[in-house]
């Protein structure tokens, strides 16, 4: 008969011959948690990291195992394998889950579009945690349904925010056959026991549990060890050995997570492979914060907004121009002031591509263009972007590297009302391509393209009617007197004329009009006896 252990597994990590020591305990077996001490995040006192041998990218990006800036080097010629901690499942993600996701997955799309690196990303659901089954108590239901319903709407609050869906989601509760195969090794390498009294009983008191033992009205599986579930850190170790192996370049997630969770899975990981280095790289994004406030958005503490209820209010566009305003390594302030900071600098992105289209279709009439100054300015932002890029993902160099263009393409496109010489169309055009394309890399969507219902064609087509039919009304209604008046003392005419008396309605129709449809989304940019006009989806247009 197997013998049922009533408390958990335990590694002794004092034997790991990587050298690598954990510096805390994570978990009792029964009732009592050790103390955690504030050691560091992987900064491996007792060794160097070793530098990979691979494919160079060209990219540098801060380590948090050497806590400097490291050339990224790949183990295979431009693949990078990625692997990231996904959420826990026992409520709804709030807007400190999405900034993490959203800045990681920022960072993943450079590394494909920019350096042409193919990112194979495993994300891991925890669907299994003393949280979740916390929670199910509370409302009545089981653990594995509250889970399931938590991690689709996670599903669904990614794709609001255009975030990239990982090669693969990787449940827990699918791996635990791996995950017990893993613990074995561990033993077998001789770096993990099982203890009778759980916390009383470890050997040190920086061992953590890699399995715990069955509790009543908790889920559980069996083992060698007896009826339990898994340890909180060995979940993430198992999952990404079993996709990548003993080698993965890239592990990521938030700065909360490097200590204890990222240190204890190096630990695990190098003892089971009986490797020297198992993770290359920890890239962690920093914290958000609600502004004023030291504390991280959390649910313990209360303080948080779901994604839900964010994207009321705020776009996906604006939320990601808000992450790129920041280093993602760098804490960063929630507040309307600063979501007003991203919506007014993807405004003036949006307006700068409106007018340029603009003036390539004739509609915008301007002074002839310094076309060779415009040339060189878009090749030395291309220049400046990708070097910001490869320098950490510099995205708030990036950023300002963009609206410096685009206020040196403003400042050309000035109306007049008369035009002499040449027009300069393609350098604008080329210039609305670039702009275009590194916001798209960076998941903002210019275009804005959505799923729209079969109608957007039609409403289109309704509104350039309708625009037409203004400024019909418009040149008509701002047609001069036939005659001026003329100065009763001089005799000559006055040179200001004004629209005839009986059309000032007309004109003044046609302005509350375009007021009129803005709030509905609808912009008409009046631009001499001309207009120009777009429809713009749930963003505030700035002209």
């Amino acid at each position: 008969m197997k013998m049922r252990l009533p408390l958990a597994l335990i590694a002794n990590v004092r034997l790991l011959n990587s050298g690598f020591r954990i510096r805390h305990s994570i978990h009792n077996g029964v009732t009592k948690t050790a103390l955690l001490s504030s050691h560091n995040i992987c900064s491996r006192a007792e060794r160097k990291w070793i530098k990979p041998a691979g494919f160079d990218t060209g990219v540098k990006t801060y380590n948090s195992l050497t806590k400097q800036k490291e050339p990224l080097v790949l183990a295979q010629e431009r693949i990078a394998t990625w692997y990231s901690c996904g959420p826990t499942v026992y409520d709804h993600a709030h807007l400190g889950h999405a900034c993490s996701y959203v800045r990681f997955d920022i960072l993943q799309r450079i590394l494909s579009r920019i350096f042409e690196i193919n990112v194979i990303h495993v994300m891991v659901i925890t669907d299994i945690d003393d949280k979740i089954i916390q929670r199910s108590l509370e409302q009545n239901i089981s653990p594995t349904v509250l889970a399931r319903m938590h991690e689709e709407e996670f599903k669904r609050d990614m794709q609001a925010l255009r975030v990239l869906p990982p090669a693969v989601y990787m449940r827990v509760t699918d791996n635990i056959p791996q995950i017990v195969a893993f613990i074995e090794r561990i033993i077998g390498n001789g770096h993990a026991y099982v203890t009778s009294q759980g916390s009383q009983d470890k050997r040190d008191p920086r061992d953590f549990a890699l399995w715990k033992a069955f509790k009543p009205h908790e889920p559980h599986w069996e083992s060698p060890w007896g009826q339990g579930r898994p340890g909180w850190h060995i979940e993430c170790s198992t999952i990404a050995s079993s996709v990548f192996g003993s080698q993965l370049d890239i592990h990521s997630g938030g700065i909360d997570l490097a200590f204890p969770h990222h240190e204890n899975e190096i630990a695990q990981s190098e003892a089971y492979h009986q490797c020297e280095q198992w993770g290359n790289y920890f890239l962690h994004s920093g914290h958000l914060h609600l502004k004023g406030s030291v504390e991280k958005m959390s649910k313990s503490l209360k303080n948080y907004v779901t994604i839900k209820d964010f994207l009321k209010s705020y776009t996906a566009n604006e939320f990601r121009l808000f992450c790129l305003l920041t280093r993602y390594r760098s804490a960063i302030d929630y507040s309307d002031a600063s979501m007003n900071e991203a919506r007014s600098t993807l405004s003036t992105i949006s307006a700068f591509c409106h007018n340029v289209q603009a003036y390539m279709q004739g509609h915008l009439q301007c002074q002839p263009i310094e076309e060779g100054i415009l040339w060189e300015r878009l090749s030395a932002t291309q220049s400046s972007i990708r070097k910001a890029l490869a320098d950490d993902f510099d995205t708030p160099k990036a950023v300002d590297a963009i609206m410096s263009l685009i206020h040196h393409g403003n400042c050309q496109l000035q109306p007049a009302t008369k035009v002499d010489g040449p027009r300069s169309p393609a350098v604008f055009g080329a210039m609305l391509s670039y702009v275009r394309e590194i916001m798209g890399v960076f998941g903002v969507d210019l275009l804005d393209r959505k799923e729209v219902h079969d109608s957007s064609g039609v409403l289109n087509n309704v509104v350039e009617e309708l625009v037409h039919f203004r400024i019909k009304v418009r040149k008509f209604a701002l047609s001069v007197e036939d005659q001026a008046p003329q100065d009763p003392q001089t005799g000559s005419e006055i040179q200001k004329r004004h629209p005839q008396p009986d059309r000032v309605p007309l004109l003044k129709a046609c302005d509350a009009l375009r007021n009129n449809l803005a709030p509905l989304g609808v912009y008409i940019k009046d631009r001499g006896t001309n207009s120009t006009w777009e429809i713009t989806r749930g963003e505030t247009r700035k002209n």
